[in-house]
């Protein structure tokens, strides 16, 4: 993306991706497969029905998609996640993750039930490491250099799973979704990282906002490998 074109985005008004993440304190979901199933309910928000053509979510992802493609993930458990499952918005679980996605509001105009959710300090871990990468999955690579919280690295892998769909062939499009976004995210061996950035796959660079520097190679997405 040129300097013109991001600063054409950054002049229009800004709308922000609400993704809330279910973390009960005793049973806190793995590292992994909280970012696969965040990355999961970007995809699915994008492609509902409600999100596309006279859809009701329609006017907010248009305008939201037109500026910088924010994300923002916070947490909630017990009556919080309760207060926000009853808003409008799509759950999406995992092997044990719950995310529930929402559509865009302005920066400062989150419902108040979402807005006083925690931002911060959201952080997850693997208890074993991932597997292999399964067959037909969408592989989203993580730079091996950058620490993120899992809040973060959530709102990174939707990100990324964001520009592989767009990136995407009509057919390559149908065959995904009908499959149901089969996706792996993984961490790159650092000795893969520079091909991958260069490879011309979709890359996420960060706006600096929170954590890592602006510019920052965040994730390169990988299409399914049947595709």
């Amino acid at each position: 993306m040129s300097s013109d074109e991001t600063g054409s985005r950054d002049e229009k008004p800004q709308f922000v991706l609400p993704l809330v993440v279910r973390i009960e304190r005793d049973a806190p979901p793995a590292r992994t497969d909280a970012l696969e199933t965040a990355a999961r309910a970007v995809l699915e928000i994008l492609t509902d029905g409600r999100s596309t053509g006279e859809g009701e979510w329609a006017r907010a992802v248009s305008d939201w998609q037109d500026a910088r493609i924010r994300k923002v993930v916070r947490r909630a458990r017990g009556a919080e996640w309760r207060r926000a499952c009853a808003l409008p918005g799509i759950t999406v679980t995992g092997a044990e993750a719950e995310v529930r996605v929402f559509p865009p509001v302005p920066l400062d105009g989150w419902p108040k039930d979402l807005a006083r959710l925690q931002v911060s300090g959201t952080d997850l871990d693997d208890p074993a490491a991932p597997g292999p990468v399964p067959e037909g999955a969408a592989v989203l690579w993580f730079n091996p250099d950058l620490a993120m919280s899992a809040g973060k690295s959530m709102a990174q892998a939707g990100h990324g799973a964001q520009l592989l769909w767009w990136a995407m062939p009509e057919a390559g499009r149908t065959a995904w979704r009908e499959a149901g976004f089969p996706l792996a995210v993984r961490t790159a061996p650092a000795a893969d990282w520079p091909a991958l950035a260069t490879s011309g796959l979709p890359v996420v660079r960060d706006a600096g906002f929170t954590e890592i520097a602006p510019g920052s190679a965040t994730v390169v997405s990988a299409f399914p490998r049947t595709h």
